[in-house]
């Protein structure tokens, strides 16, 4: 087994009693859990710059989005507090933009973008029609974050058809990618809906969804 999968099993058990801890409300364990957790996606995609078939511009676009969101996932542990909450959501629309690129830079224009447009406007318009009521002040930086993450999503579905990525490795990115935006849905209408005796799901889609874009790295040549 390589260095790489050794740490899935890691990542595996510290999300679990993550969800463990938040289910109990033992925030101090959330307050190592969580960042641990997303440290050990970090040192999954960096494990890739020791593999001769690395792609360097793909694998520091990635660190750079998981950078941004090991920032967001320390504020949103605070996220009572508007500053924190704002704070968050800007280092997250960060790493969907460092993410977008990279896929961007990689991939290419395709017949994907038409259905995958459609399909990411219909989600961005309906996650929005739920949420407008309660957002008040912030409704400019969720409606942005909407279209910059369904952008990232949609850059993402392309890599099925860029040169530079194999099957499997394009379909984890948009598996990944997918899997994101889950998350983010049930955060958002969590928050500004309507309280879900199941959110915490929402860990395993949002640490899933960087799990696979980070493993991506790894799938060159």
């Amino acid at each position: 087994m390589t260095p790489t999968l050794w740490l899935i099993p890691g990542l595996a058990v510290t999300v679990f009693v993550l969800v463990r801890a938040v289910i109990l409300e033992k925030q101090w364990q959330v307050y190592v859990l969580k960042p641990l957790s997303t440290l050990i996606v970090i040192a999954v995609a960096g494990l890739s710059l020791l593999q001769p078939e690395r792609n360097l511009t793909y694998t520091v676009g990635v660190l750079l989005g998981l950078m941004f969101s090991l920032v967001g996932d320390v504020a949103l542990m605070f996220e009572e507090k508007r500053n924190a909450l704002l704070t968050g959501l800007g280092s997250f629309l960060l790493a969907h933009v460092a993410y977008a690129v990279v896929f961007t830079m990689l991939g290419r224009v395709s017949w994907w973008d038409v259905p995958s447009a459609g399909v990411l406007l219909a989600a961005g318009v309906g996650v929005y029609a739920l949420l407008k009521a309660n957002l008040a002040a912030m409704r400019i930086p969720v409606i942005v974050y909407i279209v910059v993450i369904s952008i990232m999503v949609s850059r993402a579905v392309t890599t099925l058809s860029g040169p530079a990525f194999g099957t499997g490795q394009a379909a984890m990115i948009a598996a990944g990618a997918v899997s994101f935006y889950v998350s983010d849905a049930i955060l958002a209408l969590c928050r500004f809906r309507s309280p879900w005796r199941y959110r915490r799901i929402s860990l395993a889609f949002y640490y899933g969804g960087q799990l696979l874009i980070a493993l991506a790295a790894s799938g060159f040549g």
